[in-house]
């Protein structure tokens, strides 16, 4: 079974989606079905059950929101995707809070050539586990924002959250 939570948050309501305490999916959305929705087959078939508290996870999230920026940095999570994809994510996973990167260097964080910024943006852009898994936190070589899956006012948020605490 799919066990999710919904938390409110100050960016907005945070949907956040585990499986046998592993977070598979987390999103800016007051409904957990748009999250499950992308996950896998295999996970779907699993069914999806709204709790009252993810535990753990839970906790860890609230403390990130009151301001432990490291709160949420060791918590499981588990997406799917390529060899290339997932030493993105797990890249970006290293990219503390208070800081950004570009594309270029997520792309030679993960150990690939700087040229392989797309596949960075590739590998934000279907990232299932926001903000665990920080994409908020790379910003386009040129400049700006970026774009964002939630939207660009909650990347500035997030990130105006996290310089402020450090």
């Amino acid at each position: 079974m799919i066990e999710a939570e919904v938390l409110p948050t100050p960016a907005g309501p945070l949907s956040l989606l585990a499986h046998d305490g592993v977070l598979v999916a987390a999103g800016f959305t007051a409904d957990p079905a748009e999250m499950f929705v992308r996950l896998t087959p295999a996970l779907q078939a699993e069914g999806l059950e709204v709790v009252d508290s993810l535990g753990p996870i839970t906790r860890a999230t609230l403390a990130y929101f009151a301001g432990d920026l490291t709160a949420i940095d060791t918590l499981p999570v588990s997406q799917p995707g390529t060899p290339k994809r997932r030493a993105l994510h797990k890249a970006l996973r290293e990219v503390p809070a208070g800081t950004t990167v570009t594309y270029g260097e997520l792309a030679e964080l993960a150990g690939l050539s700087r040229g392989a910024a797309r596949a960075a943006g590739s590998a934000c852009a279907q990232n299932l586990i926001a903000p665990f898994v920080p994409c908020h936190r790379v910003v386009p070589g040129g400049g700006g924002y970026g774009g964002y899956y939630y939207g660009t006012a909650v990347k500035e948020w997030l990130l105006g959250h996290e310089s402020a605490k450090i």
